[in-house]
């Protein structure tokens, strides 16, 4: 018989989170490849791409991740044959909150990161988490539920929002700008 201190610890041990698995995943592109990897741990997270076949460095880069990192893909925004890498991180949890690092592959030569636009709060109101990112026709698209006042976390009523990103050059780095904000 399970006396209720126990059924009490089973209770708080079945609400902690479980850890992530580490990420691990390579990328292909004809021209080169990159090898994605994060430990996704709890504490200090980071997510290290090594390339191999870069033109003018292949040194590994690090940068840290707020969330566990959960997908990794290539796509080429801006249709100069050397796609942008994007990394979605996503946290542990029912809000399941979202972000995305993206680097520039520099025509096939060298990694550098791109700097993305912040949404304003107008943009998130409602926001909860839940989102998907994609690449489609040169647009990243950051899509997500909207809460309305009282709506539980499995249940939002406020149809969804998208963000649409385009990449647009810098003095010095490259940057993701929001290009438009759409609700349905």
């Amino acid at each position: 018989m399970k006396t209720p201190l126990v059924l009490a610890l089973l209770a708080a041990f079945a609400a902690l989170p479980l850890p992530a698995k580490p990420f691990d995943q390579v990328l292909v592109d004809p021209a080169f490849s990159l090898h994605i990897h994060a430990p996704n741990s709890p504490e200090r997270n980071s997510v290290t791409i090594t390339p191999k076949g870069l033109k003018s460095t292949n040194a590994p880069l690090t940068a840290p991740a707020e969330y566990p990192v959960v997908r990794a893909f290539l796509a080429d925004m801006n249709s100069d044959n050397s796609p942008e890498v994007f990394v979605v991180l996503t946290s542990p949890g029912s809000g399941s909150y979202g972000e995305v690092l993206a680097w520039s592959t520099n025509g096939g030569k060298s990694l550098t990161p791109i700097i993305i636009q912040k949404p304003t709060p107008r943009d998130l109101a409602g926001y909860q988490g839940h989102d998907a990112f994609e690449v489609m026709e040169n647009t990243l698209v950051r899509r997500f539920p909207v809460y309305k006042t009282g709506d539980p976390n499995s249940s939002p009523t406020g149809g969804y929002r998208q963000i649409q990103y385009k990449l647009k050059p810098g003095e010095a780095a490259w940057h993701l700008r929001i290009d438009r904000v759409e609700s349905f």
